[in-house]
């Protein structure tokens, strides 16, 4: 399963690339705004840092205009994948954009339906939120699983990216599932790394260590 962070901090994006660990980036207008910078100027930065996908989000809400921002968006870099949200415009941009052969991320995706009408639009990735649909009382991975069987069905190219992921536990269920992506704030990522059994053993290495009296190795 492919590693996405969502985030546009760039010292946080640097860090997981040099543990090997991102395989692309997701962005939003929020995470975008919360970073301080100018749009364009953030998601170039972030694309001379990964080499794999970075979604950037259409803010316009009809066709025309999304194309629009789409044509500025996906000049920055060869690795922009445009961002566009489950609705009838939204589609028509979908298609319109991989039909020219643009990465699209189809995002604020809540039920199979939607997920299918996205493959059959020619999207690249399908962003099911399962965190949103925790709560107000959803299991969110029963979607995942839904959105699985059925591109499976039809050998669907769509990705399932996995978003609006909010602990480690939404990390692992994913890839039982096998959703071919999860995106997920940098503090979950690094939170997989942690176990009380491994700082257990770690404590233990060193408090052996101290016993031989030993400074270095």
């Amino acid at each position: 399963m492919k590693f996405f962070a969502d985030t546009a901090n760039f010292d946080d994006i640097s860090e997981l690339v040099a543990m090997g660990l991102l395989d692309g980036v997701t962005t939003n207008p929020s995470l975008i705004a919360k970073s301080g910078g100018q749009f364009v100027e953030v998601v170039k930065q972030i694309c001379g840092i990964v080499e794999g996908p970075v979604s950037a989000e259409v803010v316009a809400t009809d066709h025309k205009d999304m194309m629009r921002e789409a044509d500025v968006l996906r000049a920055i870099a060869d690795n922009v994948c445009i961002k566009v949200p489950l609705t009838i415009d939204g589609l028509k941009t979908c298609r319109a954009l991989s039909n020219d052969g643009t990465m699209v991320n189809v995002t604020l995706c809540f039920s199979a339906n939607q997920a299918l009408l996205a493959a059959k639009a020619g999207a690249s990735f399908i962003s099911p939120f399962v965190g949103r649909l925790d709560d107000i009382g959803y299991d969110g991975m029963d979607l995942i699983g839904d959105i699985r069987l059925i591109y499976d069905n039809y050998a669907f190219a769509t990705e399932i990216l996995v978003a609006s992921v909010r602990h480690p536990v939404h990390v692992l269920e994913s890839a039982r599932i096998g959703a071919d992506v999860m995106t997920a704030p940098p503090a979950v990522i690094k939170a997989l790394f942690n176990h009380p059994l491994t700082d257990k053993g770690l404590d233990g290495f060193a408090a052996d260590w101290a016993k031989t009296g030993q400074t270095k190795v």
